[in-house]
């Protein structure tokens, strides 16, 4: 109560209904999603007793083990690409200042901020206008730029945080720069490198917009292919599969944000 009263936030009237209402609309429908996962009836609304039989029924469905093992290639192709590309750039950013660096750094962390439709429908255009067939490949390149930025941020705070007098001490040990980089600044980066990766690995796993752009036959991923089942209706093996994307998720996040804070 001391800590309430402490925070001039609280005083202002319909402060607490609102954050109140606010976390209700965003995390209520989730649990309700969740719940009904586990319902043994086939209407999805309409609870009628516990089973965890539509968890069963999606793992015994070839088209969506066929739609998750695609989005797990992009997923983990694009990941890998996309924190070497990160760590790279910033390497190069983090080693010493050059003209136009600010402006580098907004075109890095440009897709960030433009609508995901705006790239989408870019992205497109450009597949079509070099002639590019869309398919698996056309996903894996439109998710590896789109997830640049994502891996980019973390390790770049992580250079931050570093000293930058550790570098200068190894050369006078007579280190070169791969030694300097591989015994020290690749050991201290790693938390940053592993938290760029996780965090760039669940926002590929879960882009839609993207993806129902580029994607062509044979390169459904999990989000369009329940986009696909909700548009015939909702079912719990549509929760089903949602609860599981979610715990996974979560799961990736937790563990960037976890492994984003470790100090060396």
């Amino acid at each position: 109560m001391e800590r309430r009263d402490r925070n001039p936030l609280w005083r202002f009237p319909g402060v607490a209904p609102g954050a109140a209402f606010f976390f209700a609309y965003l995390y209520l429908p989730i649990f309700v999603l969740i719940a009904f996962s586990f319902n043994e009836n086939r209407q999805a609304t309409i609870w009628t007793g516990f089973s965890l039989d539509w968890y069963g029924v999606v793992l015994r469905n070839d088209d969506i083990l066929s739609a998750a093992g695609n989005s797990l290639i992009v997923a983990t192709t694009a990941t890998l690409i996309a924190t070497s590309v990160a760590l790279l750039a910033a390497l190069a950013m983090a080693r010493r200042r050059f003209r136009g660096q600010d402006g580098v750094s907004a075109v890095i962390a440009f897709p960030l901020i433009i609508p995901e439709i705006v790239t989408a429908v870019a992205t497109l255009l450009f597949f079509v206008a070099v002639g590019i067939q869309l398919g698996l490949t056309t996903v894996i390149i439109a998710h590896t730029v789109f997830c640049i930025p994502f891996a980019y941020l973390p390790i770049r705070a992580r250079f931050d945080g570093m000293d930058a007098a550790l570098p200068e001490a190894a050369a006078d040990l007579y280190a070169n720069e791969v030694q300097a980089f591989r015994r020290i600044t690749l050991p201290l980066l790693w938390p940053g490198i592993l938290s760029g990766a996780m965090l760039s690995f669940i926002i590929s796993l879960d882009t839609f917009t993207i993806t129902y752009f580029v994607a062509g036959p044979g390169a459904t991923t999990l989000p369009v292919y329940i986009f696909g089942m909700i548009r015939i209706g909702i079912t719990p093996e549509v929760n089903a599969i949602s609860a599981l994307m979610l715990v996974i998720s979560i799961v990736f996040v937790t563990l960037s944000y976890l492994i984003g804070r470790v100090r060396r």
